[in-house]
């Protein structure tokens, strides 16, 4: 997408699978290590799914929103939502934090990063919780949504 779009971008995976947000934030410093502009947050889902306490998971990722900002890369955070089953109270939370998180960060946020795909059996793995290829496609047309402003944004800039 970014090819087709004209836009000359390494992107690297820096994710490392089963990860929570403490995990994320002891290796930001090696994953910003470059000149690294962007960076797309998508920390939380295993603090979720393990029920961890929302005000750590919020602690982490504003660390590692502040040390990429630090660094001069722009953030979108990759917001998630808890299961059902974790309760109205744990579910209300966890959407007002990464709200919160855009806000104080002045970040952009991608409200849902699965939006589209979560709870569609089609479209995940056996798991339930994994998209499957083509989740992951509609995954990344999410994520390009929201990020090609901020790259069409600065294209906009650099010919000023």
């Amino acid at each position: 997408m970014l090819e087709a779009d004209g836009f000359r971008y390494e992107v690297v995976n820096a994710g490392v699978s089963g990860d929570t947000s403490a995990g994320g934030l002891r290796r930001i410093d090696w994953a910003l290590e470059g000149d690294v502009r962007y960076v797309i947050l998508e920390l939380g889902a295993n603090d979720i799914l393990r029920g961890q306490p929302v005000s750590q998971m919020k602690k982490n990722l504003g660390e590692i929103i502040e040390r990429a900002k630090a660094r001069g890369a722009q953030v979108l955070l990759a917001g998630m939502y808890a299961p059902t089953n974790a309760g109205a109270d744990y579910q209300r939370e966890i959407h007002e934090a990464f709200q919160a998180l855009a806000r104080e960060h002045q970040v952009t946020l991608i409200p849902f990063f699965l939006d589209r795909v979560a709870g569609i059996d089609t479209l995940n793995q056996p798991d339930g919780i994994h998209p499957n290829a083509e989740g992951t496609k509609i995954v990344a047309e999410t994520v390009y949504q929201a990020l090609r402003p901020l790259l069409e944004k600065e294209k906009q800039e650099a010919a000023k």
